[in-house]
């Protein structure tokens, strides 16, 4: 089982040349999903760790459906349903074009599908580092007069930063991957997803491996340090 996984480690180092040179088209689309990414996973932090705090304390069933069924979906079916919404012939893409917001084939676009791509797994995995809190400490700080933004701030964070870490992780390799959103409603500006995409249907597999080596080197590190940093505490 362990050979088996190790097949795409194996096939990146044996396969072909990882150090050639990238075209700028290339290097284009590292720069878009390096800052795309970085947008959307702020974004991600800052509005999925209230609704994983809310989902850790109250258990709301509808609202942790609602969280699970965009990470069910398959992806091609979310972007869809998102050009459906945000596009400029649908009401709400229309009110953000009068803005002079443009929510498909724009940098904007792109960074909405790697929201809607990343953020429900990061709610799942910071909901599952606030369970791991103990709410005892909570409630003694309670019992020392600190308001609930101070217990949350002195307390409940720093008790819950490993799993915040590892759950923003997950969501940089999430937004960095994602492909069916992608494809749908920001296939311009390329990200590497789509690069590689299209210089594979160009040039063929061979061709593309030192842009996939830059893109696991973007996507990788991070997270497996992480992961395996948590196993070790």
């Amino acid at each position: 089982m362990l050979a088996l996984l190790s097949v795409p480690l194996f096939s990146l180092l044996t396969a072909g040349d990882v150090f050639g040179a990238l075209p700028a088209d290339d290097v284009s689309a590292i720069f878009v999903s390096l800052a795309g990414g970085a947008v959307a996973l702020g974004l991600i932090a800052v509005l999925g760790t209230p609704v994983a705090l809310f989902l850790a304390r109250n258990g709301a069933v509808v609202a942790e459906g609602l969280v699970l069924v965009p990470m069910l979906m398959p992806t091609l079916a979310i972007g869809i349903l998102l050009a459906a919404f945000y596009g400029p012939a649908a009401p709400v893409g229309a009110a953000f074009a009068r803005f002079g917001v443009l929510l498909t084939n724009t940098p904007a676009a792109f960074v909405l599908a790697a929201l809607y791509a990343a953020l429900p797994t990061y709610i799942v995995a910071a909901r599952a580092a606030f369970v791991e809190v103990p709410r005892e400490l909570e409630d003694v700080a309670r019992t020392l007069r600190q308001s609930p933004r101070q217990v949350f701030w002195r307390v409940t964070l720093p008790l819950a930063r490993r799993g915040l870490a590892a759950a923003l992780s997950l969501a940089w390799v999430r937004a960095m991957g994602e492909f069916g959103i992608v494809l749908i409603i920001a296939y311009y500006p390329q990200g590497l997803p789509v690069r590689l995409w299209v210089d594979v249907q160009d040039e063929g597999i061979a061709a593309v491996f030192p842009l996939l080596a830059v893109f696991l080197v973007v996507a990788l590190p991070l997270p497996l340090w992480l992961g395996l940093r948590t196993r070790r505490v």
